[in-house]
């Protein structure tokens, strides 16, 4: 069949016509696979395994504050990170007993640490959530 011999109606000329209506029909069928949609969806969104940074700025705010952080806080602070990432959080606030960390969730950085005798009359600004540690 050519082209040309397709009725497309009354079409103003230098104008092309829009798509053809889709056929009525049964739905496409998919066939199965080895994994559901929300698994794979799951696999490909799933956080890296990336373990957090500490800035140089941090550093220099934990030790001047004299704030330490056990093996044990930091895998916590990896897996609310891996958490928040998932939630599409960007930059976080990380509060860990009494100390809190504002963490790039992008990219997988501890900012800054205020310990709780700073924390006070402190504002914390360009974050898009807060997570408790417990």
């Amino acid at each position: 069949m050519d082209p040309k011999d397709i009725n497309l109606g009354p079409v103003a000329p230098g104008i092309l016509p829009g798509p053809l209506p889709r056929p009525q029909g049964r739905p496409v069928d998919i066939p199965p696979s080895s994994q559901d949609f929300r698994s794979q969806l799951e696999r490909a969104s799933a956080p890296t395994a990336e373990p957090l940074k500490f800035s140089n700025h941090a550093l220099q705010r934990l030790q001047s504050r004299n704030i330490t952080l056990s093996g044990d806080d930091v895998t916590r602070m990896n897996a609310m990170a891996d958490k928040a990432a998932a939630k599409g959080a960007k930059q976080s606030l990380f509060m860990l007993r009494d100390v809190a960390m504002v963490v790039s969730i992008t990219n997988r950085t501890v900012i800054t640490a205020v310990d709780q005798d700073s924390m006070k009359e402190n504002v914390f600004t360009n974050i898009d959530s807060a997570a408790v540690i417990g």
